[in-house]
Order: structure tokens, then sequence, then C-alpha cells
């Protein structure tokens, strides 16, 4: 199995920065893509931004100019470097990724963190 650790969360006020970061650890045999999502309260959970192994990256419209999303292969770990805060960016951050594991070298699966609470107030 695999598991996905988020970290980087907190408070920040707005305008603020903040960087998130995802490391995939467990029966990892090879992931094809990662990405954040996240999900306030009251609303639905939502994509944020995805990266693939090669590097090709996805943005929700609301957040393209804002974060950027990172990836490090070697250490299957992604990150998400939040600028310009938003009260409306506050949400919980789910990690997630898709890939094989070593018992599963054929069939790709969807893997979630835990989630990591960004709250943006003053």
């Amino acid at each position: 199995q695999v598991q996905l650790v988020e970290s980087g969360g907190g408070l920040v006020q707005p305008g603020g920065s903040a960087r998130l970061s995802c490391a995939a650890s467990g029966s990892i045999f090879s992931i094809s893509v990662m990405g954040w999502y996240r999900q306030a309260p009251g609303k639905e959970r939502e994509l944020v931004a995805t990266i693939t192994s090669g590097g090709s990256t996805n943005y929700a419209d609301g957040v393209k100019v804002r974060f950027t999303i990172s990836r490090d292969n070697a250490k299957n770990t992604v990150y998400l470097q939040m600028d310009s805060l938003k009260p409306e960016d506050t949400a919980v951050y789910y990690c997630h990724a898709r890939g094989t594991s070593a018992q599963s070298l054929i069939v790709s699966r969807n893997y979630w963190g835990r989630g990591t609470q960004i709250a943006v107030s003053s």
C-alpha cells in the first residue's frame, strides 16, 4: 500500500504565502501523477493542481497565477507553493497520487493523504 503524508499547513495572513509538501511512501513502484485537492467547509472537494512524472502541470482557474506545483521524482514528493493567499483559499488540502504498487505492477490506483489545514485570516 502507498501512503501519502502532507505537511506545511497552518494559519496565514491574507496576501501571505505557504508551502505544502506531500511525501509518498510504502509499496511504491511507479507514480504517474501527483496533485493537490482542497475542500472548504460546506463545499465539495475540488482540484487545485496536478503534475505528471514528466513535469506537465494543470491548475484550477482560480489559482493559476498564485500557486505553483512541483515535484521531486527521486523522493516521490510533490510541493505546492501558495502565494497571495486569500480567505477563500481556506480549506483542508489533500495530496493525491496515481500509480502502481509493488503488489500490482499493472493496475493503476488512486491514493490520498489525510489532509492538512490552511486557514487564511487576519
